[in-house]
């Protein structure tokens, strides 16, 4: 089976973040959903269902990571570390009303990759860049269904972000194809997608797209 070094936690590679929808159902269509993403080369999937009992995430926490292991793709947990551990997740991702972040990138045993949300803070970004997270999330840069009373951020904060930190900086809220490339462009590395992917009815097509865009920015990067 293929597997991932948890030890090396390798820096997460430019492209879009998927993230389950909280509507998630065990059914056959979403695994598929799921599938088709990972066939498309989504750069990490992270399981986000707040509201269901621990056994059933278990269930579904570990068919994603089975998932992901199969296509060498980053699994991440939304706010759970007990779950994040007990499906051997690849990592975990912790909001500011979530378990402190410090006490678990300071562990010698560490194995779990941990990103946090930042919302519209650069501060909150430098205390977990300084105390030792993955990545840096940043949003909401527009208007979301998943959570409409989200802070709103600026495309500025990114780049701003990208003149500070060496991190991976993730955008998120809203997302699709037609307004990505601001973000892109300000310094975004990732994109961080929920509906953008999940409700498309052409889940390969929308994934097209975004690819484009980050091919595009590659090849000017290097040119």
């Amino acid at each position: 089976m293929n597997t991932i070094d948890h030890s090396s936690r390798a820096r997460l590679r430019p492209g879009i973040y998927a993230i389950t929808p909280e509507y998630f159902s065990d059914n056959l269509d979403f695994y598929k959903k799921v599938e088709t993403l990972l066939r498309c080369g989504i750069s990490a999937l992270q399981y986000r269902a707040k509201d269901l009992p621990f056994g059933k995430r278990l269930i579904a926490a570990n068919r994603f990571q089975a998932l992901c292991r199969e296509s060498k793709t980053p699994f991440i947990v939304n706010d759970d570390i007990e779950l994040a551990l007990a499906c051997a997740a690849d990592g975990v991702h912790l909001g500011q009303h979530d378990p402190d972040y410090r006490s678990l990138v300071s562990s010698k045993h560490r194995s779990l990759r941990v990103g946090i949300s930042c919302y519209n803070s650069l501060e909150r970004a430098r205390d977990g860049a300084a105390a030792g997270v993955d990545y840096v999330a940043f949003g909401s840069f527009f208007p979301s269904s998943t959570k409409p009373n989200a802070v709103i951020a600026k495309p500025e904060l990114l780049s701003a972000a990208k003149r500070e930190f060496e991190l991976p900086i993730v955008a998120i809220g809203g997302i699709t194809p037609q307004n990505a490339v601001a973000l892109l462009d300000a310094g975004a590395d990732l994109l961080a997608v929920v509906q953008g992917v999940f409700t498309s009815p052409d889940v390969a097509a929308t994934m097209t797209e975004f690819n484009q865009l980050f091919a595009t920015r590659q090849s000017l990067h290097d040119g």
